[in-house]
């Protein structure tokens, strides 16, 4: 018998989860029930905003950077395969105004860098080549994902695959079996919806608000990304991560927990500015940059890290696959 699964959300982890269950259960009926799609704007729809790179969180030599390595891999096939997914292997440049030892980038069993061999090496900066404040870097190649290509990809793809697009509007799971009964496993991907999901309603699932700009892209395209921060995860964190060399350049940004607010500060989206514009002088000078739009995200954050995790509700099989904050990309696949 052909089973049915469901996915709830498609944010790029609903969409990557979709597809995986169709590549692996290719006689399945796979169908995304969400409220919010590829070509949606609402701040709690955070994948749209998203910068989006490669460049590791995870510390605990474990599964978390188990499954960044994972996306690494996937992302270099995509990569490979054509313009039309929208990811782009480019250069990163990562600068740190701490000792590696507090910028919280060494896993805590080795006291390394661990993806430093899975990316091909990292080139340590030279003093000459770090900004004033700061304390060490490196170049290492890896990958951007142009959002705006990347999730109607997904979607797209997804369709091609004969997964059904459901739109739906939960507040408590057990609508979600009333209206799928037949399901062998319901997925559930909601990301910041699974702080007020009733029959989930976690209550360690918090908002982290991030806002950044679109600028028109450069006449001399930039050539690498560039990310500083006191620490890898970090509230004053500045990044600069161009869509391509015509796509536009994602500025930003910030981290703000425990905000629910969708609303655009003026005075953080000038300071953004400035801060990008001495990060990577080839943006030119802050009034010069042409604005396309302003956003805000709202990255499903948790306390203690995603939850990935099966669980048994009134004998229906759910599996949970939220809280990834700002590592949802990196983490997809």
């Amino acid at each position: 018998m052909a089973h049915q699964f469901v996915v709830l959300g498609a944010g790029v982890t609903g969409l990557s989860t979709a597809l995986e269950l169709k590549n692996r259960h290719p006689n399945s009926s796979v169908i995304i029930a969400a409220q919010y799609f590829p070509g949606d704007r609402h701040p709690t729809y955070a994948s749209p905003v998203a910068g989006a790179n490669w460049l590791s969180v995870a510390l605990d030599s474990g599964r978390q950077e188990t499954w960044d390595e994972i996306t690494f891999q996937r992302l270099t096939k995509l990569a490979r395969q054509s313009q039309e997914t929208g990811v782009e292997r480019m250069e990163i440049r990562a600068i740190y105004d701490r000792e590696p030892k507090d910028a919280d980038v060494l896993s805590v069993a080795t006291g390394k860098i661990w993806y430093e061999q899975l990316v091909g090496g990292l080139r340590r900066l030279s003093e000459d080549a770090l900004p004033a404040g700061a304390v060490f870097g490196y170049d290492t190649d890896t990958f951007v994902i142009n959002t705006q290509i990347y999730l109607p990809w997904l979607q797209t793809t997804s369709r091609k695959a004969n997964i059904q697009m459901h739109r739906r509007i939960y507040s408590d799971i057990q609508e979600l079996f009333s209206d799928y009964p037949s399901a062998s496993a319901y997925f559930n991907c909601t990301g910041l919806g699974s702080a007020g999901l009733k029959g989930v309603q976690d209550a360690n699932v918090y908002p982290t608000k991030g806002q950044v700009l679109l600028v028109e892209s450069p006449k001399v395209p930039l050539k690498r990304m560039y990310f500083r921060s006191p620490r890898r995860v970090d509230n004053d964190t500045t990044y600069v991560f161009p869509r391509g060399p015509h796509g536009g350049v994602v500025l930003g940004g910030c981290r703000l927990d425990n905000s629910w607010s969708g609303d655009i500060d003026p005075h953080l989206a000038e300071d953004i500015k400035k801060r990008c514009c001495e990060l990577a002088p080839e943006l030119g000078r802050p009034d010069d940059l042409k604005v396309l739009y302003h956003a805000v995200g709202l990255r499903p954050s948790r306390v203690g890290g995603a939850r990935i995790e099966r669980q048994v509700i009134n004998g229906k099989q759910v599996i949970h696959n939220y809280g990834a904050g700002g590592a949802g990309y990196q983490a997809s696949w």
